[in-house]
């Protein structure tokens, strides 16, 4: 899908391109700190808000209209792909997301099909053109997927984690068959991001959320290699192909590597020290702490100019937060660090 853009400033400061100012928007925008978005989540439960298009349109738009930020991203979540693979998600309010039929046995792992993106997620791409239709070229839509590990810890310990036992236990007790998880999950995201690609995302992110619950040394060994097929497959698509590894900061020069177009950052780095490492080689995206719209909008444009004029005015900056937004979060605060980031200037 090819369109004129009326805001391309995100996909510029993607490309390392010069920009007027710093492209702003926000992991989890489209989310329950807008009264807007609870609105609709009263009459809808959440798996139902992602597989129906059009809800899926008027959420993702909902930030874009209320806080003027220079990008969307697609109202999914991470977990739809296991789903589709047949592991029966169910977001439970108390509990999160919870597989029904968690992998525990090698025999399981062996039969995991590859979902067809176009059928068995066609959901998914209707919203994709359908939101694009809404926005109009207001500014770029930007796709997304979890990558192989983050999926792979929801899938084989079957809801939310503070241990990761099942799954590193898998990692060192049947290596053979956790790579042949990877490798079909590795397969399943990137060619779901494809399909979202032709569908019409200008860009998309690769979300590794728990890539920190790792040693380094077993996930350079297991997750990193999965995400890297991931970002190979992705390449001759074009499109910006941001990498959010969290935690997991020694894997930046591996991601300039393979290709990667833009390096989000989770807020343990500081901003400048990532611009030392990065030299103008890969763009970077973040990395505000979400807690700090917990302050004042004084404060909040206090931290805002700090962290901007410590990324010094060089191409190549878009600026997100660390993590996701709270879900409590006042959406004035939202929005105060979204005017801040559009008025602030570097000083001569």
């Amino acid at each position: 899908m090819s369109m004129i853009l009326k805001n391309d400033r995100f996909l510029r400061a993607c490309r390392r391109e010069s920009t007027d100012r710093t492209p702003v928007w926000m992991m989890r925008q489209a989310g329950r700190y807008l009264p807007e978005y609870r609105a609709v989540r009263q009459n809808a439960d959440f798996m139902t808000m992602c597989q129906s298009p059009e809800l899926a349109a008027e959420v993702t738009i909902q930030p874009i209209d209320r806080l003027g930020v220079d990008a969307a991203i697609l109202f999914s979540d991470i977990l739809v792909i296991p789903d589709a693979m047949g592991l029966e998600l169910e977001l439970i309010e108390s509990r999160g997301p919870v597989f029904h039929k968690p992998l525990r046995e090698v025999s399981a792992i062996r039969q995991l099909p590859v979902p067809d993106p176009d059928s068995d997620l066609g959901y998914v791409m209707e919203a994709i053109r359908l939101i694009q239709k809404r926005l109009d070229g207001r500014v770029p839509l930007i796709g997304f997927s979890g990558a192989p590990w983050t999926l792979m810890t929801y899938m084989v310990e079957g809801q939310s984690s503070k241990t990761f036992r099942f799954s590193k236990s898998l990692l060192l007790d049947e290596p053979a068959a956790a790579i042949d998880l990877l490798d079909r999950l590795s397969e399943s995201v990137a060619s779901y991001l494809l399909a979202q690609i032709r569908a019409g995302v200008q860009a998309v992110q690769i979300f590794d959320t728990w890539a920190g619950a790792l040693p380094p040394h077993l996930y350079l060994e297991f997750g990193w290699p999965a995400l890297e097929s991931v970002i190979r497959a992705l390449k001759p698509a074009g499109v910006p192909v941001i990498v959010f590894a969290k935690g997991a900061d020694f894997v930046l020069e591996r991601a300039i590597a393979a290709g990667a177009t833009v390096f989000g950052a989770d807020h343990s780095v500081p901003i400048g020290e990532l611009a030392s490492r990065t030299a103008g080689r890969i763009a970077v995206q973040g990395n505000l702490d979400p807690s700090v719209l917990y302050g004042s909008p004084d404060a909040i444009r206090r931290e805002v100019n700090r962290l901007l004029t410590e990324w010094g005015g060089r191409p190549g900056h878009i600026f997100n937060l660390g993590h996701g937004i709270h879900p409590d979060v006042n959406p004035d605060h939202a929005k105060a660090m979204v005017e801040a980031v559009q008025a602030f200037r570097m000083k001569e």
